[in-house]
């Protein structure tokens, strides 16, 4: 009898972890989304005595922002609707919704009202290495939080697994706050497989999943 398995996809990370391995700066929404969608198959090839169904690919992210904010350092005006990151989330979104079996769970993109100087930068700043003055409009991005995506990550997992709708969890993260649902999901019986996409993980989550593996070609570095 087969056995069924929803696949959980933290957008955010995955991008993130994509990017790096491939070494792509400008990566291609096409493409990006079919990478995702075979990486994805390739969990239900497991060992020859378990068979497995995909029952669904949940994937969590956030609209990108549109606003027009003004960069500190030169009081240039940005329009965001119009940043190649912008283009390419939009771009990638359209591209899964074509699909098989893939749902979008979008959450919410909070502007934090500020700019904040990037961390390579504030750490010459705090050094001395180099002055405010120095700063240039590529030191400082604009703050953003997402909101409701590791919420919605949880609650899929909740409902999913006290529903009885699949034998298997695969999470594709690097983040620790699933440990709550991963517990709820393996007291009621469920397989839960942790995908850090070649990340390393802290050790003591090993102790709430039940095997770590990843699916995407391992870097060689």
């Amino acid at each position: 009898m087969k056995r069924k398995t929803a696949i959980l996809v933290d957008g955010g990370f995955f991008l993130k972890r994509y990017r790096a391995l491939n070494k792509i700066k400008s990566p291609d929404p096409v493409k990006t989304a079919k990478d995702l969608w075979e990486m994805c198959l390739k969990h239900l090839s497991q060992a020859k005595s378990e068979t497995y169904d995909l029952y669904r690919i949940f994937y969590y992210d956030c609209l990108p922002y549109e606003k027009k904010q003004h960069n500190p350092i030169t009081g240039k005006s940005i329009d965001f609707s119009k940043t190649e990151q912008y283009k390419f989330q939009i771009a990638f979104f359209e591209e899964l919704k074509k699909k098989r079996k893939i749902a979008l769970r979008l959450g919410i993109l909070e502007d934090r009202k500020r700019w904040i100087i990037r961390p390579s930068k504030t750490k010459e700043l705090l050094s001395g290495l180099i002055e405010v003055k120095d700063l240039s409009e590529e030191d400082v991005q604009f703050d953003f939080s997402q909101k409701m995506v590791d919420i919605k990550i949880g609650l899929d997992i909740a409902s999913i697994t006290l529903k009885g709708q699949v034998d298997q969890i695969i999470l594709i993260s690097g983040d620790s706050d699933f440990v709550p649902a991963a517990k709820l999901a393996r007291r009621e019986g469920i397989d839960f497989l942790l995908d850090p996409m070649w990340n390393p993980i802290k050790p003591h989550l090993f102790e709430h999943i039940d095997g770590l593996v990843s699916k995407i070609k391992k870097p060689t570095y």
